[in-house]
């Protein structure tokens, strides 16, 4: 089969390969003949194999970001996503968290068909509200085929559409969003304070033992938002901070691993805090990575044996009976965080789109015992393993 799926794009040659040799085979062959069919055979095959460039970039060290190019799509690696998180606050100072994701997701469609029908891209997006009120996590999700101007990724600058959501980055760094979900409405701009953080070596993000396994990916911390949420349709003014995470990799997670545990937190000093771990099938760690910049961009970088995620608290899920640790003590060096969710029941179900169930929640962070900022906390593979 794998020899048939690489082959299929020599459509000229193709059928009438086969054709000659099933009429070949109609035929008594003499052993010699039979070996030298076997031969060609291979021959060809292996040329299929071996002689087809690869589809995807690798994710290679030393390659510099740079900006305003890479705030855009990079078509030609497998996924990419843009992640913008946050804590909001309405007039009444009432807590709200927030997440806005969009994925673009390379097919395995040829991508020399010319065709515009042709689905190269998948785009797909996720949007939730956190409210204590509403009891349990707000949340719809979309996806399509790219094409035709109603769902799109750009180069050059941040600008994806699917139908009437959308995120795009003004000339001067600002973002815009506009999420119409089911049961809510965000209008928000998310204004930069600080330069983008590259995560890990200078924007090489490390996820697993093997050099490959790795993703571009840098963040905007510290983000100031203002804009309108709506719900039960009344309209409320709101502000806040936001964390936007911008990742694109082709390689899949090492084979051993189940899923990841990850925070992106806002600091009440300015500091900027990431970590996260990928968690292995035999419930020990394949990777794990913290990062901490200060106000004055000072960058600290923290190895896999220096970060350690220790649960604290569960809570079980209604919908799917998976138990996610909710409260979770992180070490990165000497200092020990501590995250606790706004709420426990913050469980996205996005089986209509990515084929997942993860928990995505706002929480408040403490370090060494202290209140220290607030940030965003996700889980994923404990409904079941992921798989990318």
């Amino acid at each position: 089969m794998h020899i048939l799926k690489c082959c299929s794009t020599h459509t000229d040659f193709f059928p009438g390969y086969w054709r000659s040799i099933f009429q070949l085979m109609r035929r008594p062959i003499p052993l010699q003949g039979l070996f030298v069919t076997f031969f060609v055979v291979t021959c060809f095959a292996a040329t299929c194999v071996f002689a087809t460039p690869p589809r995807f970039s690798p994710v290679v060290r030393d390659m510099p970001l740079t900006f305003p190019h890479d705030f855009g799509d990079h078509p030609s690696f497998r996924n990419e996503w843009w992640y913008a998180t946050g804590w909001l606050e309405t007039p009444e100072k009432k807590p709200l968290g927030f997440q806005i994701t969009f994925f673009r997701v390379a097919t395995e469609h040829d991508r020399t068909n010319p065709s515009r029908f042709a689905p190269q891209h998948l785009i797909i997006a996720h949007a939730a509200l956190s409210d204590p009120a509403a009891g349990k996590l707000l949340h719809d999700q979309k996806s399509a085929r790219e094409g035709f101007g109603l769902a799109y990724t750009k180069e050059g600058n941040t600008d994806v559409k699917l139908g009437d959501w959308y995120l795009v980055r003004e000339e001067n760094g600002r973002y815009q969003t506009s999420i119409k979900a089911e049961d809510f409405m965000l209008h928000l701009s998310l204004t930069p304070t600080q330069p983008p953080m590259l995560q890990d070596i200078n924007g090489f993000s490390r996820k697993g033992p093997r050099p490959e396994q790795a993703s571009y990916y840098y963040s905007e911390p510290q983000l100031q938002v203002s804009g309108t949420v709506t719900r039960t349709g009344k309209e409320i003014a709101v502000s806040g901070v936001a964390w936007l995470d911008h990742e694109w990799s082709t390689a899949y997670l090492d084979p051993a691993a189940d899923g990841w545990d990850w925070v992106g937190a806002n600091l009440d000093d300015g500091s900027s805090l990431m970590a996260f771990r990928i968690r292995g099938k035999d419930g020990g760690k394949v990777w794990a990575y913290a990062g901490i910049r200060d106000p004055s961009g000072r960058f600290t970088k923290f190895e896999p044996e220096q970060v350690t995620f220790e649960p604290q608290r569960t809570w079980r899920s209604p919908l799917t009976n998976a138990t996610y640790p909710v409260e979770m003590q992180i070490t990165t060096g000497s200092t020990v965080w501590l995250l606790t969710p706004l709420q426990d029941d913050q469980e996205l179900d996005s089986r209509q789109s990515t084929g997942a169930v993860y928990w995505e929640g706002a929480v408040t962070v403490t370090r060494d015992g202290e209140p220290a900022g607030r940030g965003y906390y996700e889980m994923t593979g404990y409904v079941e393993p992921l798989e990318l």
